[in-house]
């Protein structure tokens, strides 16, 4: 898919209607640099970028937020989009040499509730099938993992995270089996395992955290021998109660009375066991909730510091990452609490039979101590209850010892088969590899005259992408290169390979690769490939042999900004 068009309109109003081509197309800001201190929303070029984004699934408040500081808003901007019910229309296109071709159109404007517009080819879509319609449309995939804003990371490269890493694209707390997927699918092998791995991996940790709780009590060995004890020392009580001359009644009451208690004392280490359970969901709730919370601060801190040091425009608030991190937690929250309601109802009806049998234990009892039982026997009697009960208890843990070991197992077999099906196609994956860099070693050779290379690494939790120079060590002060190398290698690769992919790439902050490389880019590199290349530039910082008038867009000044509000 490439973009046609991105259309801005305050009600009927058009405010702008920007048009995108083949190749490069640059959204230039006429100011001087030295006539002002640079700031990211000035003038509108990189909110250019984000309206796209936003019409791809973004929430947009980028746009009229300080990324650093969640605060600090541009409230002039905000009522602006709100009060004049601002509408975006991004239309993409399948071939843009082919008018025939398929088009999407997306249209969204900032409002809420019954006011919210959100279409996909004039059909009104909600959030939650906004960006799984996008991912069928775009990449013809139903499946859940990895999601459409994962998918298209790497192609708008205006945060933090995108500006910083070439491949870990995503938030700082994504797990190591999304990222795999992800990096799966990027290289066309679309297997929808991490939703599944993740959420066994989640059972794993509850059952790994049940069977702690009970290794503080006794070990399954340990329980097995207690049982061989408490067992022989029950025959040898019964053995010593049929030396007794008991009437039938008596037998058949005490018998009962013993079944009953050791039914008691087993429906009660349910309760435990089910009340143990939820504890253990309850916690981990309150684990994903700290989580969303309670994140290592002076970490983030720091890294915002280097970033901050390596890249000055940057700008994206801690609060933001925050509030995005807990939307990752949310989905994670909800699947372990899903048990919830179901175990709620499994421990009243096990109390209530509790009750049922304390209640035909007391009667028993009572009827037992009325008929005359001699004192020798009764104490016979309550060492034989203490014994069953003792065994009932032993017999439920033993239960649930073994329950919570058969199901980890379960749980391991197939985390191992979901591996052992992704480690089946290692030499599909070298051999894709291989192909992505011939176009990677070669876009790198013509920008830096190094050769980068891209290797897929098979750790404990899955794949990873790792990227080095042929001839040794990266260098310095390649960052930028790098990502452009990388997307646009990636586009020569998918085109080759016949997977689907946005032939689009985004990229903020171009003026800190070197002028030789952005000449390079410019006017050689990008012409050779079937992609759109977006820079929001400032005219004075590129290289002076560009010929800005044959690649820009759109123009942008401190007397015309992009929603020309004054």
């Amino acid at each position: 898919m490439f973009l046609k068009n991105l259309k801005i309109e305050k009600h009927s109003e058009l405010i702008r209607d920007i048009p995108f081509r083949k190749g490069i197309n640059l959204i230039v800001d006429e100011t001087h640099s030295d006539n002002k201190i640079e700031s990211g929303n000035n003038v509108g070029k990189t909110t250019v970028l984000r309206l796209i984004d936003f019409c791809l699934g973004g929430n947009g408040t980028n746009i009229y937020k300080d990324p650093e500081f969640k605060n600090k808003t541009n409230t002039e901007i905000e009522r602006f989009l709100k009060d004049n019910n601002v509408t975006v229309t991004l239309q993409l296109k399948k071939d843009l040499d082919d008018q025939n071709s398929s088009e999407i159109e997306i249209r969204r404007n900032f409002l809420q509730r019954k006011q919210k517009l959100q279409e996909i080819n004039g059909e009104q879509v909600s959030n939650i099938e906004f960006p799984r319609k996008l991912k069928e449309l775009i990449f013809h995939s139903l499946k859940d993992k990895p999601t459409f804003r994962q998918i298209i990371a790497k192609n708008i490269r205006d945060e933090k995270n995108r500006l910083l890493n070439t491949v870990k694209v995503l938030h700082a707390t994504t797990t190591s089996q999304e990222y795999e997927a992800l990096y799966l699918f990027w290289f066309g092998i679309d297997l929808d395992v991490s939703d599944r791995k993740q959420r066994l991996m989640a059972q794993r940790r509850i059952e790994e955290s049940l069977q702690t709780r009970l290794r503080k009590e006794s070990s399954l060995s340990q329980i097995k021998q207690k049982l061989i004890v408490v067992k022989r020392n029950i025959d040898l009580l019964f053995e010593r109660k049929e030396s007794f001359n008991l009437n039938e009644q008596y037998e058949v009451d005490l018998r009962q009375l013993n079944e009953i208690k050791s039914e008691l004392n087993k429906e009660a280490t349910v309760v435990s066991r089910l009340e143990l359970r939820r504890a253990l969901i309850v916690e981990s709730t309150e684990e994903l909730d700290a989580e969303a919370t309670q994140i290592d601060v002076e970490k983030i801190r720091r890294l915002y510091g280097e970033a901050k040091a390596l890249f000055p425009e940057i700008q994206k608030s801690f609060e933001e990452t925050l509030r995005f991190h807990n939307s990752m937690v949310l989905e994670k929250k909800k699947f372990i609490t899903e048990e919830l309601p179901g175990l709620e109802a499994k421990i009243q009806q096990t109390k209530g039979r509790v009750t049922d049998l304390r209640a035909k234990e007391k009667a028993l009892s009572l009827m037992l101590m009325s008929s005359g039982a001699m004192e020798d026997l009764e104490k016979l009697i309550l060492e034989l209850n203490l014994a069953h009960e003792q065994k009932g208890g032993l017999e439920e843990q033993e239960k649930l010892w073994e329950m919570t070991l058969a199901k980890t197992e379960s749980i391991d077999n197939e985390i191992r088969q979901i591996d052992a099906g992704i480690q089946s196609l290692e030499a599909t994956i070298q051999e894709r590899m291989s192909e992505f860099n011939m176009y990677f070693s070669d876009i790198s050779s013509r920008l830096y005259g190094e050769q980068f290379v891209l290797s897929p690494e098979r750790g404990e939790k899955g794949y990873e992408l790792n990227i080095s120079s042929v001839s040794g060590n990266l260098g310095t002060g390649k960052k930028k290169g790098q990502m452009a190398a990388f997307d646009l290698a990636y586009i020569q690769f998918a085109d080759a390979n016949n997977i689907e992919c946005l032939h689009f790439i985004l990229h903020d902050q171009i003026e800190n690769i070197h002028a030789n490389q952005i000449s390079s880019l410019l006017t050689e590199i990008v012409s050779e490939i079937n992609c759109q290349y977006v820079l929001p530039v400032l005219r004075d910082k590129l290289p002076r042999d560009i010929d800005v008038s044959k690649y820009e867009v759109v123009s942008l000044s401190q007397e015309d900004k992009l929603f020309r509000v004054d």
